[in-house]
């Protein structure tokens, strides 16, 4: 099964932008939804966007849409979040993983998490 790495973390200003990427070692199938999700000391892993490998559809939480963009190159095994206005509270170490279920929002229903990549947003 395809292993997830994350990357692109880093510390932004509040405001500005960042994009992380979050690449398959093998290939992504077209029967998964790539899911984003975050995650701070002492919570649980947070919902934040998803994406349909097959047709590119997409989903949200509310707290980021209209300001992140999750995305696929294609053909290939890269997603994207792009992540614009950040606020401090979106800071988190952030994570990719799969699942089979179109508006799966739990952390539980995603599998195979990669090691995370931190986002700092600080004046």
């Amino acid at each position: 099964q395809a292993q997830l790495t994350e990357s692109g973390g880093g510390l932004v200003q509040p405001g500005e932008s960042l994009r992380l990427s979050c690449t398959a070692s093998g290939r992504m199938y077209s029967s998964w939804i790539v899911g984003w999700f975050r995650q701070t000391p002492g919570n649980e892993r947070e919902f934040v966007a998803a994406i349909r490998w097959r047709d590119g559809r997409t989903y949200y939480a509310s707290s980021v849409e209209g300001r992140f963009t999750v995305s696929k190159n294609s053909p290939g095994q890269t997603s994207y979040l792009e992540m614009n206005t950040l606020k401090p509270e979106d800071t988190a170490t952030y994570y990719c993983s799969h699942t089979t279920g179109w508006g799966n929002r739990s952390p539980r229903d995603f599998s195979s998490w990669g090691q995370g990549t931190r986002v700092t947003v600080s004046a």
